[in-house]
This record gives structure tokens, C-alpha cells and sequence, in this order.
């Protein structure tokens, strides 16, 4: 049985968008401003560890993009991540929740375009061990009012934006959590497993 784990980098008031600046965001760039040295050499032994450890990931169709375009042009050689990292996002089974993408570029991907909340239920039933899901956030908020995210990994970076899309922009009604750790990465990150409570 399968197991969705939300793995996202937020800022102390929970606000996802735009981490490397690229989306032309005002408050943009977060990612680089607040974490170098130590913290980014832990952060990436932290990502990469993950990333080992996950039997599939679930992108949505942005996202998905995203990542293939940075990784497949340049060899995976992303500056934030180790080349191990790399080759294993590269490699390992990827299903992308998409309607309107016909070719997700990467190699090892299955594009889901039917229900998406019987399609990722079926997922998980198939896929043995994690299921990680990195940005997505216009899949992630379906994924929330279904329950059928098991796990949530924040690293939370310090700084407020005070706007900016939130992981949790959208929920029809409370979500009650359970804390499974905490933890410093680096200097200046601290780094926290969730697990949803099931009904």
C-alpha cells in the first residue's frame, strides 16, 4: 500500500509560491535568500535522502514540467541538489495528474487525465512505499479534501512574505494532525513530519 507524503519548503507563514524567484512574484526568491552553507548542505542530505527512500512521485502537470525542464536540459545538474538526487527523480516512476499533457517529457511517466480521486486511489493501492509529491499546488489542495494525503514534510524557511499561495490556501474544514518529529537542518531551517489522522 502506497503512502502520499507532502514534501514542501515554506516560509514561516506557510507560503509556497515562487521559492527560486523564477514566477516573477514580488516577494519571490525566498529559497536563496535565506539558506546557504550549512543549512543548504543539510537540506540537500535531507532531500536526497527522501528521494532515495521514495518509491514514486506524483507531480501535477506544471510542476512536472517545471522540474523536466530544468533536470533534462542540463543533465540534472540543478545547483540546489546532488547529482544523486537528480538521477533518481530522473529515474524513478513518475505519474503526472494532467488533462490537457500528452507528452510529460520524462522518461518512466504515466499521465493520469481520468478521476483523479479514483485514479491516485488506485495508485496507491498498486505502488508499495511513498508516493512523494513536491509543488503541485493546485493538485495538492484536491488531494487534502479527499484524504488521501498520509504525510507532510515542511521545511520551513525563516522569513514572513505576508502574501503569497499558502500549502493550505484551500480546505472546505479543519484537518487534524499528528507530530511525528522535529528537527534543525542546518543553522537556520527546522524541519517537520506530520502524519494526517484518519477517520
Amino acid at each position: 500500500m502506497g503512502k502520499i507524503v507532502i514534501s514542501s519548503n515554506v516560509t514561516l507563514d506557510g507560503v509556497v509560491r515562487d521559492p527560486d524567484g523564477e514566477e516573477g512574484f514580488e516577494r519571490g526568491g525566498w529559497f536563496h535568500q535565506f539558506v546557504g552553507g550549512k543549512d543548504l548542505e543539510d537540506w540537500v542530505a535531507r532531500e536526497t535522502e527522501e528521494a532515495l527512500a521514495a518509491a514514486a512521485l506524483l507531480l501535477g502537470g506544471r510542476t512536472s514540467e517545471w522540474f523536466a525542464a530544468r533536470m533534462l536540459s542540463r543533465d540534472g545538474a540543478d545547483v540546489r541538489v546532488s547529482p544523486e538526487w537528480a538521477n533518481r527523480v530522473k529515474s524513478i516512476p513518475k505519474y503526472v495528474v494532467s488533462s490537457t499533457l500528452e507528452d510529460p517529457q520524462w522518461s518512466n511517466a504515466t499521465v493520469l487525465n481520468g478521476d483523479v480521486v479514483k485514479e491516485i486511489s488506485e495508485l496507491k493501492r498498486k505502488v508499495d512505499g511513498e508516493i512523494l509529491v513536491y509543488g503541485s499546488y493546485q493538485l495538492v489542495p484536491t488531494l487534502l479534501e479527499q484524504d488521501l494525503v498520509d504525510e507532510l514534510r515542511l521545511v520551513v524557511f525563516p522569513v514572513v512574505l505576508g502574501i503569497g499561495q499558502r500549502v493550505f490556501d484551500e480546505t472546505s474544514d479543519k484537518k487534524a494532525l499528528n507530530l511525528v518529529s522535529t528537527r534543525k537542518i542546518g543553522d537556520g531551517l527546522v524541519f517537520y513530519t506530520y502524519e494526517f489522522e484518519k477517520n
